[in-house]
């Protein structure tokens, strides 16, 4: 048995390899996490996992230049599963082109917290993507283009929805949500 393919198979974390965004390679535990056979993901644009195409752009763009300038970048985020459901998860790429980071990437996803009791809107993915990043209200406003108060409100409804006092403790809900 090739011990290194059961390495990956077996990994703890989903594994993928993707070149352009289109998943070339991924393991077991990435198909499982999100609902699909691996045999359903080959082949595939990335774009299957997130809820618009703005979001899937926006994505991309979000972690291009930090990968650009050290081929590394990790967040959490959220993603589709097959059911329609979200994936609250933790990701880190790694550009093995670094001029050319989309060319070939190899990322990696491990679960935080299945669907949240409610699924969150777009927008509120979005500024919870941003305050697991550690980012500002102010400094999601200008990476979505919007005014510091849009993102004050959603956050504010973000708090009220959970019961909670603060963005870290927003995060440690969503984190620990059971599924």
């Amino acid at each position: 048995m090739d011990l290194e393919k059961l390495a990956f198979d077996e990994a703890p974390v989903g594994i993928v390899l993707t070149e352009e965004r289109v998943i070339r390679a991924c393991n077991r535990g990435f198909a499982q996490m999100l609902g699909y056979a691996r045999a359903d993901l080959l082949g595939q644009s990335f774009r299957m996992l997130y809820a618009s195409d703005e979001e899937f752009d926006r994505v991309r763009d979000i972690g291009l230049a930090p990968l650009q300038a050290t081929s590394a970048y990790t967040d959490e985020r959220m993603m589709l599963r097959r059911d329609g459901g979200q994936l609250w998860c933790r990701f880190r790429a790694h550009a093995l082109v670094p001029e050319a980071p989309l060319a070939r990437l190899v990322m990696t996803f491990a679960v935080i917290a299945d669907s949240p009791a409610a699924p969150l809107s777009p927008r509120e993915r979005q500024v919870v993507g941003g305050l697991g990043r550690g980012m500002t209200s102010k400094e999601i406003a200008r990476e979505l283009g919007l005014s510091p108060r849009t993102i004050e409100d959603v956050r504010a409804r973000l708090l009220r929805r959970f019961a909670v006092r603060n963005a870290t403790e927003l995060l440690a809900r969503l984190t620990y949500l059971a599924p």
